[in-house]
């Protein structure tokens, strides 16, 4: 029987994170050919360090996405994320763009063709988690850790607090009873700061109220563990502090750890990597599973083979709460959403550029967007589902 009484602990990273910076500069790349080709074809990444951005990688797309394009649109990325210091700088950073044709032979394997259909762009498997610890379906520390640093960014890009700099680091850990989310028994925060005088302290007493204000009421008691800044200054931050690499924070992406994680990264990959799509798929289908009021706690599994459209294997696990068999849900899945490549894209509409929005605070627990931004989060399989298993 699993354990209901626990401490578990998620963190995120701000969007001005070094690896952060990376997943936000390869999506903006997916966003530029997918606004001019949807069917383009992009994998992408970044590596930033010092007043310095490299981009490399293979794309297949239109001629006129030129390599100062991208590097313009990567400039306008680190602007919007608000780094204007002396060792990485929007406007002086040099940026160097090495991308070139997608591989033929990845290609044919992919490409539709007579009668085979799109296959998937690679081997792999991919986890879909929902749960009911909050109204997000998501689990609460990860949930959390987000909605922080959000929260954080808002008020620093606002001008409410302009001595807070872009890079920063929170970490939640919730205290669970019986098998729920109570209370918070640590907050750990280390954020930037471009005021060299400032101290742990008077950055606590900055950020208190802001994290605070974003958290359910009791959550946080007299015996709550805070550490902020808890190794002191933090001036120098982002790339010049620390290399950044796209694809290096795949936990902060998805469940925090409350879930497995399959085998790759989402950013700088267009919707025929199933590493990306079919991750999504697998969260909008355990959240729809989850909002059917068909299990408390789900996880589904699929995996795919390069150049197969067909998903090799449906796997879900409802954790002890399912009020469904599972395998009947399994064969169920498969009746209400077409999962070959092709029939994720265009049941999600996921050849849109919507991906730079989703480089920092997670990819899921997201509000739908009226431009088709985090489609996956949509519940509207609900009444399928309750029918298929009925």
């Amino acid at each position: 029987m699993a354990r209901q009484d626990y401490l578990f602990t998620s963190e995120s990273v701000s969007e001005g994170h070094p690896d952060k910076v990376c997943d936000r500069i390869s999506d903006t790349v997916v966003d530029a050919f997918l606004s001019r080709l949807p069917e383009a074809r992009v994998a992408c990444e970044t590596l930033a360090t010092t007043n310095r951005v490299v981009i490399a990688g293979e794309t297949r797309g239109p001629a006129e996405i030129s390599h100062d394009l991208l590097a313009h649109k990567a400039r306008m990325a680190i602007k919007d994320i608000g780094y204007e210091q002396d060792g990485f700088h929007w406007e002086t950073a040099k940026i160097d763009v090495y991308l070139h044709a997608q591989s033929a032979d990845i290609a044919q394997g992919v490409d539709a063709a007579n009668n085979k259909d799109e296959g998937a762009g690679d081997q792999g498997i991919m986890f879909g988690y929902a749960c009911r610890e909050t109204p997000e379906l998501m689990p609460a520390p990860i949930l959390f850790s987000h909605k922080i640093l959000r929260v954080l960014a808002e008020a620093r890009k606002s001008g409410k607090e302009p001595a807070l700099g872009p890079d920063a680091k929170s970490q939640v850990t919730v205290r669970y009873a019986d098998g729920k989310p109570m209370g918070i028994t640590s907050i750990v925060l280390s954020t930037q700061h471009l005021d060299e005088t400032l101290t742990s302290d008077d950055i606590k007493a900055m950020v208190t109220p802001y994290i605070t204000d974003c958290l359910p009421d009791g959550w946080i008691s007299s015996e709550t563990a805070w550490h902020v800044n808890p190794t002191g200054k933090f001036v120098i931050g982002g790339p010049d502090g620390d290399c950044g690499l796209t694809g290096r924070k795949i936990i902060v992406d998805t469940y925090g750890g409350a879930a497995p994680h399959g085998g790759g990264a989402f950013s700088g990959k267009d919707p025929t990597k199933v590493d990306r799509s079919a991750a999504y798929a697998s969260r909008y289908l355990a959240k729809n599973v989850v909002a059917a009021d068909l299990a408390d706690r789900c996880t589904i599994q699929l995996s795919y083979a390069i150049g197969v459209a067909e998903p090799l294997s449906v796997y879900v696990d409802l954790h002890g709460t399912g009020r469904v068999d599972e395998a009947k849900l399994e064969s169920g899945l498969r009746e209400v959403m077409n999962l070959t490549p092709r029939g994720i894209r265009e049941h999600l509409q996921l050849n849109k550029p919507i991906y730079a929005r989703t480089a920092a605070y997670g990819h899921f627990g997201r509000e739908p967007e009226a431009d088709g931004g985090f489609s996956w989060e949509k519940t509207d399989l609900v009444d399928a589902l309750r029918g298929i298993i009925s």
